[in-house]
């Protein structure tokens, strides 16, 4: 054997190595329905997701009970003391009224705060759902339930488990985007594959940590290249794996690896383009509050974003509003006053995406979900200037996709502290919004470790009365 043989012998050889990993995982990706089980109202989601828990009681559940009582010493049972010592047993708290006048909206009279002017505009396009209620008291459990179905166990996120039920609609970019994670509070497990292929873990645009004007994909693009430079690279690499192809004639997994790399090369030409907002004319950004300095322009830009991915065939984009500090966004314990630059840096631009995507004909098969991963309680902590966690009961609200607009469904008790009215549990709600995807939920299985596992694993109902 000369010289150039070996080479290109070996060089097969270790490619062979890496083409196994690839295939492996490109085979597995063919897996799964890949088509609706259900009629479905919805070919996508963006989720909205506001990290901290957002204040229920100060934005979209008006308790009047709670503005006429304020200052009075009741019992609660708190869901983190009795976490913490086991006991259950009532503690007294200070009531405190909602911090933000509230007042009626729309043709449907929907109560919000003075803190949402812009999306109160909106209210006959919502669904309130005021009757949440979830697992897990500390914000890193509650945000990987929120997310995968799970407090502590690694799961495939929600947008994986859509993508591996219906794939992408497009063939140039990936189904699932996650806008500016966070890396605290479950981190990329928040938008991770888990056991699933790993085809359909979230791609990360950007993080909580830097200014959405830099959000890019990683790797995407080489600057020190050419256009055509770049192009000859990739048909060299195509030319030597069509060559092992041909010695490997009818390998479905070598064929399944070659279509991982053109999908990369095709990511690499076309999500530049997508994530380009130059292209989006003034009128278009002034929705969004995309002005410089502005303090709608970083989370404006997101949305935009979000919508770009969604036009371009994405099925699930998360777009998170938060941070990577030990005290997530909207996690107001001794502060609530600011609530008030967190609402005001995201109201204008989620009105925005509402508008932009009502106008563009997009919102009728697009679901928008807005929320927590969990609600605060409705007496006072720290000196009465915030409060605490509350998983027992919150408002969501979802937009689009078939849900009903203009309409409040479930109730908290009069103080807002516990949900007691067509109580909506977190698995209830991935339910319902999988079914408005025609997903049904209970057969939306991955078999793993010998058994079966689902997003909701062995809970959830649909929750019709959500649902045009």
């Amino acid at each position: 054997m000369n010289r150039r043989n070996a080479l290109q012998t070996l060089s097969c050889g270790f490619g062979g190595l890496a083409f196994a990993a690839l295939a492996g995982r490109s085979a597995s990706a063919s897996q799964g329905p890949r088509i609706a089980q259900l009629p479905a109202r919805a070919k996508r989601v963006i989720f909205l997701f506001m990290q901290g828990g957002p204040s229920h009681v100060d934005t979209f559940d008006y308790k009047p009970e709670l503005v006429r009582r304020d200052g009075e010493m009741a019992d609660f049972f708190d869901a983190r003391k009795i976490a913490r010592s086991g006991v259950s047993e009532a503690s007294t708290q200070r009531l405190m009224a909602p911090q933000w006048e509230f007042s009626q909206h729309g043709q449907c009279g929907r109560q919000v705060s003075s803190l949402f002017p812009e999306v109160a505009r909106h209210v006959d396009r919502l669904c309130f759902v005021h009757s949440m209620h979830t697992e897990g008291i500390a914000h890193g459990p509650a945000t990987l339930f929120l997310h995968t179905g799970s407090t502590n166990f690694i799961r495939p996120s929600m947008g994986s488990w859509i993508t591996y039920g219906l794939g992408s609609e497009s063939e140039n970019l990936p189904g699932f985007f996650t806008i500016g994670p966070s890396s605290g509070n479950g981190g990329a497990r928040n938008y991770g594959s888990a056991f699933l292929p790993p085809v359909h873990q979230g791609t990360p645009l950007g993080s909580a940590a830097a200014p959405a004007a830099k959000a890019s994909i990683r790797n995407v693009g080489n600057a020190s290249l050419t256009e055509a430079q770049r192009r000859g690279r990739f048909d060299f690499l195509q030319s030597i794996n069509e060559a092992q192809l041909a010695r490997r004639s009818g390998d479905p997994e070598l064929e399944a690896a070659l279509k991982t790399f053109e999908l990369a090369w095709r990511i690499q030409r076309h999500a530049p383009e997508v994530t380009d907002l130059s292209k989006e004319s003034e009128e278009t950004r002034e929705i969004y509050g995309i002005r410089d300095g502005a303090p709608t322009e970083d989370f404006g830009r997101k949305c935009l974003l979000a919508r770009r991915l969604c036009e371009a065939g994405v099925r699930f984009v998360q777009v998170t509003y938060g941070d990577n500090t030990a005290n997530p966004a909207w996690d107001q314990h001794s502060n609530l006053p600011k609530h008030a630059d967190h609402a005001l840096a995201v109201d204008r631009p989620v009105a925005g995406l509402l508008e932009d995507l009502a106008r563009r004909g997009l919102l009728e098969d697009t679901i928008v979900w807005f929320g927590g991963e969990f609600g605060r309680t409705p007496y006072a902590q720290s000196n009465g200037t915030g409060r605490d966690h509350n998983p027992k009961g919150f408002t969501t609200w979802l937009a689009g996709g078939g849900f009903k607009p203009g309409h409040a469904y479930g109730a908290t008790d009069d103080f807002g502290f516990m949900a007691v009215e067509n109580k909506v549990h977190m698995h209830d709600l991935h339910a319902t919004i999988l079914h408005q995807l025609g997903l049904d939920h209970e057969r939306l299985t991955y078999r793993f470790d010998g058994r079966d596992f689902r997003l909701t694993d062995v809970h959830g109902h649909v929750v019709r009365d959500l649902l045009a």
